[in-house]
């Protein structure tokens, strides 16, 4: 089994979800009393934050440039970054290191296509809605992103800084989510992308009547099979 190096702390309510998901992945898959292999290295968000709402982007692909070296140098066989919306500087990730880097857009993307998917609807932080650097990345597999209004956009990221990343799991903003995916649907979107690791917490499958895409799932499932080599 390789040892996978996560990224985390983007925020650590979601790391945990991944280290959950990753062990009961590995248990599933081998069984009996079979755990992962792992490295986690949890930022302090709040630093992460500044930087990207005061633009300074490079100062935050240097950390996790910094921490991918890290977690190579404990020991670490593969990278995950446990966050949807830092992949924005993935490429400070990856020219840090000769390890493996697996992308959470591309797990998500094959997954998408694998499942003959055509029309995405995609929610996540803003950047993540407004910038191209996921939205480009998984219109590379033929697939067509649709996000919603800028207003829409505004109030499903403050759900996300102002509630989800500190563990506030409320009624109310489900079904803000829920009707603005409905609208995307009415707008032509076949399934829906959980582009933000914190939305999951919140949504799920069983609250909607259309594929659900959650990427932190999907990214989990793409690492532990690499992880144990199948």
């Amino acid at each position: 089994m390789r040892t996978i190096g996560i990224i985390g702390g983007m925020s650590w309510e979601s790391t945990v979800s991944y280290y959950q998901q990753i062990n009961r992945e590995v248990k599933h898959r081998l069984g009996g009393l079979h755990s992962a292999e792992c490295i986690i290295y949890s930022v302090d968000f709040a630093e992460i934050e500044k930087c990207q709402s005061e633009g300074r982007w490079s100062d935050s692909g240097d950390r996790l440039a910094e921490v991918t070296k890290k977690l190579e140098s404990a020991g670490a066989e593969l990278i995950i970054l446990a966050t949807n919306t830092m992949h924005k500087m993935i490429d400070y990730v990856e020219g840090m290191t000769d390890l493996p880097v697996i992308h959470i857009a591309d797990a998500t993307a094959e997954k998408i296509k694998e499942d003959d998917v055509s029309s995405i609807a995609l929610l996540g932080t803003q950047y993540t809605m407004e910038q191209d650097f996921y939205k480009g990345r998984v219109r590379e597999y033929g697939i067509d992103v649709t996000v919603p209004t800028h207003e829409e956009q505004k109030k499903v990221n403050e759900i996300i800084f102002n509630e989800l990343v500190l563990g506030e799991l409320k009624q109310e903003s489900k079904q803000y989510y829920l009707e603005v995916i409905e609208r995307l649907q009415q707008k032509g979107a076949k399934a829906v992308i959980l582009g933000c690791t914190e939305i999951g917490l919140l949504i799920s499958q069983t609250d909607l009547d259309m594929p659900v895409y959650d990427t932190s799932k999907i990214h989990v499932q793409k690492a532990v099979e690499y992880a144990l080599g199948e």
